[in-house]
């Protein structure tokens, strides 16, 4: 009894809410203290010479300039947990606008900001370049006409982009094939482009490429017919881009080849090159 009387008593229970007074008290300093800071810190941030007043867009050719700025003043507006504004040199959505804009844009290759003098934002671009086309998974329909179907920019890596107007003849080198996101056969594009370019380099107008599903590929060369009829050079798809080139040169340079490739061309169907160094052709 006398034990729970001390444990209950005025002088100790007075001593245990003067310490929760205490508590509260450092607690509530505490938040006023913590809010000054924020309210202080909201004030500075919102001041004139701490904010982007102004947007300059750098390096656009083919995308508007107006564009670009309805996507970069979408993601200024706001502010963070309704204090700081997003519009602040210091913590603007860098990011956010950033992959905004490379998801609106395709043909953005690569996207830079700065802070210029009185508060500009510095908006650089650089846009992927259209060197050569992708026309589908598939080679169209024979009956189909050029004009009818879709084809999309493609860059030196094998990036699909933005869409591509119809061209008369043949102004882009044409691919066809299934994609790997956006991607037309990441890893052997550029033995791809090496030899087509080596085709034209030797004489031979290559105008379409097309990798099978069985992992063969057929470059279509420059005539009257359109693939599948037009003239075709069949390789596999693990080849060796300076093997498969020697090959095909020496067998243009040996008759009878030598003189068939000059004088029927037109009648050309194929040049297989899929089995080692011997080199396969027909004529009709």
């Amino acid at each position: 009894m006398q034990k729970r009387n001390i444990l209950h008593s005025p002088r100790l229970l007075e001593l245990k809410k003067h310490r929760r007074r205490v508590f509260l008290s450092k607690v509530l300093l505490f938040l006023l203290a913590l809010s000054a800071i924020f309210a202080l810190l909201a004030y500075i941030s919102r001041l004139p010479g701490l904010n982007i007043s102004s947007l300059e867009i750098i390096g656009n050719k083919v995308i508007e300039t107006g564009a670009i700025k309805d996507v970069v003043e979408l993601n200024l507006k706001g502010k963070y947990f309704w204090l700081f504004p997003k519009t602040n040199v210091l913590f603007y959505p860098k990011n956010k606008i950033k992959q905004d804009l490379s998801l609106k844009f395709k043909r953005l290759k690569d996207i830079e900001f700065s802070i210029k003098d009185k508060q500009m934002l510095a908006v650089k671009l650089a846009e992927r370049e259209a060197l050569y086309t992708w026309c589908g998974d598939n080679l169209p329909d024979i009956e189909k006409k050029t004009e009818e179907y879709l084809c999309y920019f493609t860059d030196e890596n094998g990036y699909v982009f933005d869409e591509a107007p119809y061209f008369s003849g043949d102004v882009y080198f044409r691919f066809f094939g299934s994609l790997t996101e956006s991607y037309f056969i990441p890893g052997i594009f550029t033995k791809i482009v090496s030899f087509k370019d080596f085709l034209s380099n030797v004489g031979v107008k290559p105008v379409s490429l097309y990798v099978k599903s069985d992992g063969d590929i057929e470059i279509y060369l420059s005539s009257r017919y359109l693939p599948p009829e037009a003239p075709k050079i069949i390789f596999k798809k693990d080849f060796n881009p300076e093997k498969l080139s020697e090959n095909l040169e020496a067998a243009l340079n040996t008759e009878p080849l030598l003189s068939d490739f000059k004088n029927k061309y037109s009648s050309l169907l194929y040049i297989d090159l899929r089995y080692g160094n011997k080199v396969y052709f027909k004529f009709k």
